[in-house]
């Protein structure tokens, strides 16, 4: 379908690619199928990654390439209806990535796995941030449009108008497509290059440099610009020369384990120091910053709220017609979002499986709006790969935490608790991002936003079960049952938690977790229903060597430091210091504070990116980070999408037994480059050669061709 770009300009100053005014094909039932499906795929893949290494990538670049493709050989596609593709298959990656984030600390706090708790979790939590979103859209996408770029949902709506025009704007979109891919392939799959670099400095310990050679991290860089990559970075390097240094210098002299490590600093690796201090800070800024631009945000809040209540009231005296309203300003009407939150809150309270009270279920709701907010601006900022979900998380915890303690909910018996509410949260603010960025690509290309947010949904729905269901079978299909020698019966308060749970013999029995018992190694055990005596230790596939699941194991420390009162309060409070700081200075905290949560091996590559940007504006004389830059853009947009197809290609790797050597993370049958040219491996300075030939080739392309 040919389409002409609109002359109206709508809330935002800013002309969307389709008219309002005209009502091409949209959320068409095979938009729906097609995205369901590459949803499905996509979030099984991520469930994967998301356990073996704590990372998951945004799909939607990938699924919307995929989505041209596939809708041009069946014909008769629109521009709309690509994005309701990857609308919807955007949200089993948003969940997958919430889900293997929180629902596995159920292990290491002692409970089993269950379908159905994680089915429910992941459908309540992906509705809530959908509903969250509705009302907030008109003050984040509309008003902010200007400030809150997202790069991601930007490029992605790039690659979605390419591909209907063609000529240069395609061919610039797939030559970056070519180059991300060629530069991702040639490290992650056939070894030519390290996937990364890192170095510790002897001579200044406890600092450390690492940069990842991504490709898809240089693009976000272009896209975000120079002025917000070097605040992202300046978070990076702070942490890394700075705090690091200083806690290796201080506890050099330590002579016990500081707490909440257990080894003794002068032993630690710098990634240790970061894993055991420096992350712990670096949540306390991310709750700050983020609070901060709450409040700073409020007043617009309110406004875009009393605009949506003023439709509503509009709507029920009929002054206000549904005719009146643009096609593109049209959202799901606020009265079924009340309707949806009252409903969420009342089914969270009343099914057995949550075992969520009603001052659990309100802090779900209350904490899933402040922190969809948060998710949506971080979002905006940095785009969804690079959003510190995990930061998040952590500080709903603390503040569920707290809630608690205040009214003496102290013990293992709340921990179950305090993990469901911060779960449901976790996925809300998960797809809460998700839903943004897929609504700024709507704005971009003039969509309809009912339709998008009816889009999220069904990709919620159809994903849910596919996510619980791929991490269990990793977890079972991994999982050992080992017959304890001396039998003992566990302690008390360990038969008072302990749930049923079918062994690997078909056999019922209790699960229990037992700790602190002399001559008896801690960890989960199944116990005999009758005798009350450990038959079994069961080790889950989830928690060992493959599938380590290291943001759930955080989440577990944290919610029985809180909630035993072990929490590293000091550690929190710094952070929370250095983002008040930042603000002090006239800076906005929550950049900052990204920067310094992330390992600087994920930020210094989106700055390299940010120095392309820098030097592409001043010799080709443009404004600096100019919003409406296209040409850089557009390559940068297809660098990402490359490099992010490739990515998910490789956690599809994964799924094949022995396929992925453990030691490098490279397929060896197609590893090439490590078997025949190890020293090119072995090289930090080839794999920064080739990157900085990937910004060289992102700069040239950034010139206008035309001129």
């Amino acid at each position: 379908m040919q389409t002409q770009k609109t002359s109206e300009l709508n809330e935002s100053g800013f002309r969307p690619y389709i008219s309002p005014n005209d009502s091409p094909l949209e959320s068409t039932f095979r938009a729906l199928l097609l995205g369901s499906l590459l949803g499905i795929v996509f979030g099984a893949a991520s469930v994967y990654l998301g356990l073996r290494v704590g990372l998951t990538t945004s799909a939607s670049i990938p699924i919307a390439v995929m989505a041209i493709t596939i809708l041009k050989k069946l014909r008769g596609n629109t521009v709309l209806e690509n994005n309701i593709v990857q609308t919807v298959g955007s949200a089993g990656e948003s969940i997958a990535a919430a889900v293997v984030f929180t629902i596995p600390a159920l292990i290491f706090l002692g409970f089993p796995l269950k379908m159905s708790i994680t089915l429910l979790i992941a459908l309540t939590g992906g509705c809530l941030g959908v509903l969250m979103m509705i009302p907030l859209r008109r003050y984040l996408i509309v008003k902010e449009h200007k400030n809150l770029r997202f790069p991601e949902g930007t490029a992605c709506a790039e690659i979605i108008k390419a591909g209907e025009v063609g000529g240069t704007s395609a061919a610039k979109i797939f030559k970056g497509m070519g180059l991300g891919a060629l530069w991702k392939g040639s490290s992650s799959l056939f070894g030519f290059w390290k996937p990364s670099v890192g170095k510790d400095f002897s001579f200044y310990p406890g600092s450390s440099f690492g940069m990842d050679i991504a490709p898809e991290l240089m693009g976000v860089g272009y896209i975000i610009g120079w002025h917000t990559s070097l605040v992202m970075v300046g978070g990076g390097l702070l942490a890394a020369f700075v705090i690091s240094p200083i806690i290796a210098f201080i506890g050099n002299v330590a002579t016990t384990p500081i707490y909440p490590a257990t080894k003794l600093i002068s032993e630690m690796s710098t990634y240790e120091i970061w894993k055991n201090y420096i992350k712990y800070m670096g949540a306390g800024a991310v709750a700050t910053g983020g609070i901060i631009g709450l409040v700073r945000a409020f007043p617009s809040i309110w406004e875009s709220l009393s605009a949506s209540i003023k439709q509503l009231v509009g709507e029920r005296s009929g002054n206000n017609h549904s005719q009146n309203i643009l096609r593109t300003e049209k959202d799901i009407p606020i009265s079924v979002v009340g309707i949806g939150v009252f409903a969420l809150i009342i089914f969270i309270w009343l099914v057995p499986a949550f075992r969520v009270n009603i001052l659990g279920a309100l802090l779900i709701v209350v904490f899933g709006f402040l922190f969809s907010v948060v998710s949506a601006r971080i979002t905006g900022i940095v785009g969804s790969s690079s959003s510190p979900l995990s930061g998040m998380t952590i500080a709903v915890l603390m503040g569920t935490c707290l809630i608690f303690l205040a009214v003496g909910w102290t013990g293992q018996s709340y921990t179950y608790l305090a993990l469901v509410i911060g779960a449901v949260v976790c996925i809300a603010i998960s797809n809460a991002g998700t839903t943004a960025q897929d609504l700024k690509t709507g704005h971009l290309l003039g969509s309809t936003p009912s339709k998008q947010q009816l889009a999220i949904l069904v990709g919620v729905v159809t994903s849910a079960a596919v996510v619980g269901i791929t991490m269990l079978l990793l977890n079972e299909s991994q999982s050992k049952e080992i017959l304890v020698e001396k039998p003992f019966t566990p302690p008390a308060i360990s038969l008072q938690r302990a749930e049923e749970m079918e062994g690997k013999d078909g056999k019922m029995y209790l699960l229990a977790k037992v700790v602190n018992v002399e001559g008896v190694e801690p960890g989960n055990y199944l116990i005999d229903e009758q005798t009350k005596v450990a038959v079994y230790k069961r080790i889950d596939g989830i928690g060992g060597k493959e599938l380590a699941a290291p943001q759930s194991n955080l989440m577990a420390v944290l919610i029985s430091g809180l909630l035993e009162q072990k929490l590293p309060w000091g550690l929190i409070m710094i952070g929370a210091s250095i983002a008040l700081f930042m603000e002090l200075i006239g800076f906005h905290s929550l950049t900052f504070a990204v920067g310094f949560y992330l390992p600087l091996s994920s930020t210094f590559p989106i700055f390299v990116g940010g120095i392309v940007r820098k030097l592409a504006d001043k010799v080709y004389k443009r404004k600096p980070d100019d919003p409406e830059e296209s040409e850089g853009t557009l390559l940068s947009s297809g660098i990402i999408a490359g490099g992010a197809l490739l990515g998910v290609l490789g956690a599809f790797l994964n799924f094949i037994p022995g396929f992925i050597d453990d030691e490098t993370g490279l397929p060896m049958v197609l590893a090439i480059g490590y078997k025949y040219l190890r020293f090119a491996w072995d090289s930090d300075v080839l794999a920064i050669v080739v990157f900085g030939v990937l910004g060289w080739l992102l700069f040239k392309g950034a010139g206008d061709e035309k001129k």
